[in-house]
């Protein structure tokens, strides 16, 4: 079976207010981290930016084939993004990421794979969208009708396919504080994560909103 790997980092990161998947935690980029999180689990990583974004340099470690294309139009939102992606890769399982989650846990991912198509449920069963894996044929299908009429959200695809909602019961023990679905949105949320090692569920302390919230908002991504 063919794995294929898909980086969501076409977004325009208003909210962050800068490049914020070049931001380093420990020393390694947003994208880099989640690249190398692939590693080991897929054949080759497809990344997808914006138009006229020039390829990234990357980090050792990293799949050995990383290829880089570009969406057609800027900041079309993430199901945009996806099907950009999925029109890059072969028939297989496409196991998708997004380039601002920098704590993905390879062995959840691995179990995303093992279900696909399925994507996480969070410690409230609320199906968050990213990370996700997929039938790539049935996926491109559903991906071009939900465009057609005007759809733009991952969370409406996942629904169309009938994914599989992984329970946190099932998937806890591999990520016992949930951190695979932590999200950068914010200057924010990236110093709370050099900060404060409690990001159990992606909430910050203060009863904001979760970090995976915002992966349906079109310009996240």
């Amino acid at each position: 079976m063919t794995v294929t790997g898909i980086v969501l980092a076409g977004g325009a990161a208003k909210r962050f207010g800068g490049d914020k998947l070049a931001e380093p935690i420990d020393g390694i980029s947003l994208l880099d981290r989640a690249s190398l999180a692939l590693a080991g689990l897929v054949d080759d990583v497809i990344v997808v930016v914006a138009p006229g974004q020039p390829p990234r340099p990357g980090q050792a470690g990293q799949p050995g084939v990383i290829r880089y294309v570009h969406d057609p139009e800027p900041f079309g939102g993430p199901l945009a993004g996806l099907r950009t992606g999925l029109g890059a890769a072969p028939d297989g399982t496409v196991l998708v990421v997004g380039g601002d989650m920098p704590f993905l846990e390879p062995a959840v991912l691995a179990r995303l794979i093992e279900a696909a198509p399925a994507a996480l449920a969070d410690v409230a069963g609320i199906l968050r969208p990213l990370p996700c894996a997929l039938d790539r044929a049935s996926a491109l299908i559903a991906a071009d009708e939900l465009l057609a009429a005007g759809e733009r959200r991952l969370r409406t695809l996942l629904v169309r396919l009938d994914a599989t909602a992984l329970a946190w019961t099932t998937w806890q023990a591999d990520d016992p504080d949930a951190r695979t679905l932590v999200d950068i949105d914010e200057r924010a949320d990236l110093d709370r994560t050099k900060r404060d090692s409690d990001l159990s569920t992606g909430v910050s302390r203060g009863g904001g909103r979760s970090a995976g919230e915002e992966a349906d908002r079109q310009e996240q991504r």
